[in-house]
């Protein structure tokens, strides 16, 4: 399946941080660490940054942890 960019929606840096629950420095602290962390991005301009909706879903699934099936 081809992944489609133009689709879906897109968030900035500040709005990822608040639905994170985090500080818009951590999100860019996270991008640009090397090798880069978080979900990925795309830079559109040297200040502009976008997150894909459909990414930081993808991202946030590959990093929950399930207590129970870590027990077993």
């Amino acid at each position: 399946m081809e992944l489609r960019l133009v689709d879906g929606r897109w968030l900035t840096t500040e709005e990822l941080g608040a639905l994170l629950g985090v500080d818009p420095s951590t999100v860019r602290r996270w991008r640009t660490s090397r090798p880069p962390q978080g979900p990925p991005f795309v830079q559109l301009s040297e200040r502009v940054t976008v997150y894909s909706a459909s990414d930081i879903e993808t991202w946030l699934r590959s990093r929950r942890v399930d207590p129970g099936q870590a027990a077993a």
